[in-house]
């Protein structure tokens, strides 16, 4: 029987895919790439860290740029391929742990987010990584569904959490209906308990409402997840219904679960005057520390002391996530943790 593993369980590793001049991130290249150092270096601390890059003379400066950042040395893994963009979170594998134990990763379609931007390079990230032998005797499965890393939430125990609009997307699986898409994930995953949302967004996510950006798992009995306190916000409305929603939801047990709402930062715009997707679900767990969004705002403080409560054994470290968001993600989503036994 397989098992999709929690976030908070042993990792080998994390994965990130590192920007160049050729992605949406050209204009704001420079601030962008700080703060990848800063997170590798920072990530090297706990554990490895895998960066895709696009060539050997990318990763040649990558390295270069991490290891002024303070990176571990001996804990960077470069591989190389070419990339449409950097949203590691949804074209990296999606590792389960088999019957024998042993991780085995899945090469999932990715397709541009329902087919909103260019994925064919991303789409192929994942095989291209194994061919060079970073996932060591790992075996790699291909899937023809299309599903982001972005748009699962696991206990770990079985149960999925997800916002249905995502996995259940004409654009992305089309003749796909909920039945079939819980009967693939119960194989592919082992999922046998699925909690599906019907609400939940926040402005500027383009992904149609992937999970992790709005609720998280922190225990097997734990949710944290976002919450608006001002009626007057955009957001409000989506937000409180689905806090309505989580209210609702029962563990395999038929056990409510405690939830732990996060603050929301103050509205963040770009020059357009286009709302940004600022929140503090899209942290990152890594051994030994949690890795937290921050946006040099008052709520900031707040959202790091409660994610400090929930993870009370791990190190709680802000990462300034201003430059993800003007593409329209956060540190979670430029990820994607590979569990025990990938590397070794």
């Amino acid at each position: 029987m397989r098992r999709l593993p929690a976030e908070w369980e042993p990792q080998s590793g994390v994965m990130l895919t590192w920007p160049h001049d050729e992605t949406d991130w050209v204009d704001q290249l420079a601030a962008v790439e700080t703060l990848y150092a800063e997170l590798a270096a920072r990530i090297s601390a706990f554990e490895p860290v895998l960066i895709v890059c696009r060539d050997p003379d990318h990763a040649t400066a990558v390295r270069t740029r991490c290891e002024q950042a303070g990176a571990e040395t001996e804990r960077l893994r470069l591989a190389t391929a070419p990339s449409n963009d950097t949203w590691a979170r949804d074209h990296g594998p999606i590792t389960v742990i088999t019957g024998r134990g042993r991780p085995l990763l899945l090469d999932f379609r990715f397709n541009g987010w329902g087919g909103k931007y260019p994925a064919g390079l991303d789409n192929r990230i994942t095989r291209a990584v194994a061919d060079q032998g970073t996932f060591g005797d790992c075996e790699l499965e291909k899937c023809e569904l299309v599903v982001e890393g972005g748009a699962l939430e696991t206990d770990g125990r079985g149960t999925l959490l997800a916002v249905s609009r995502t996995l259940l997307d004409p654009h992305r699986n089309p003749d796909h209906q909920r039945a079939d898409i819980e009967q693939a994930l119960a194989i592919r995953l082992g999922i046998r308990h699925f909690l599906w949302l019907e609400h939940g967004a926040i402005s500027g996510d383009d992904t149609d409402g992937h999970i992790d950006t709005l609720v998280r798992f922190c225990a097997p009995d734990t949710l944290c997840y976002a919450r608006s306190n001002d009626p007057e916000d955009i957001d409000h409305p989506e937000l409180a219904a689905m806090e309505r929603e989580l209210q609702a939801l029962r563990d395999p047990e038929g056990r409510p679960y405690r939830l732990v709402p996060l603050p929301s930062p103050r509205p963040v715009y770009d020059e357009d005057d286009e709302r940004l997707p600022a929140g503090y679900a899209n942290f990152l767990v890594v051994n030994g520390a949690v890795l937290v969004p921050v946006y040099d705002d008052p709520a900031d403080a707040e959202a790091l002391a409660v994610l400090g409560e929930c993870f009370p054994d791990r190190e709680v470290i802000p990462i300034d996530a201003r430059p993800l968001i003007r593409q329209g993600g956060s540190l979670h989503c430029i990820t994607m943790q590979l569990p025990a036994g990938v590397f070794d």
